[in-house]
């Protein structure tokens, strides 16, 4: 169940933040297109947020606790070297979970703060989160740590140039 729990969030975070894209991207539209597409993201977006990443959420961390509590005290402490940093970015993705609630409500008020360019980098931080939480669940005390970050980094480095690529391919193609 918690495996499910997790694939189920991310896939709910993942597809939240490219609604995000797609809602400022429909802000621009000319009247009435412009009220009846943000008028559906806004449905679709607390929809996807309140039953599919809420849940999933609660889901995880309740399966991921209960397998923790069964485990016991003294398996978290001999597994401290991947546990206590999988913990720590699993609140880092609660935290980008909660955030991306605060956004929901910041557009519904009509306060865009983002790009869709934003949005689209924003969209990569579930992507960084899921690789490393994998790689620590798989690999867990055998994952030389410092390669595993220096990895993870350039994995986000070549993410945002191809978000950049594909922005500048796009304006290209619009004009």
């Amino acid at each position: 169940m918690h495996v499910v729990g997790f694939v189920a969030w991310f896939a709910g975070l993942f597809y939240l933040v490219r609604m995000f894209v797609y809602h400022v991207e429909a802000s621009t539209r000319p009247q009435p297109e412009r009220d009846i597409l943000v008028g559906q993201f806004e449905l679709m977006e607390q929809r996807v947020y309140s039953i599919i990443c809420n849940p999933a959420m609660g889901i995880t961390w309740l399966f991921g606790g209960g397998m923790l509590y069964l485990y016991g005290w003294n398996w978290l402490l001999a597994n401290g070297s991947w546990m206590y940093p999988k913990l720590a970015l699993l609140i880092g993705l609660s935290a980008y979970h909660l955030w991306s609630g605060r956004l929901i409500r910041n557009m519904q008020a009509g306060q865009l703060s983002y790009s869709s360019f934003q949005f689209r980098l924003l969209n990569e931080v579930p992507t960084l989160l899921l690789v490393s939480i994998a790689l620590l669940a798989v690999y867990r005390s055998t994952l030389d740590f410092l390669k595993a970050f220096v990895g993870i980094l350039l994995f986000g480095i070549l993410l945002y140039l191809g978000a950049r690529f594909y922005r500048q391919h796009r304006q290209k193609n619009k004009n």
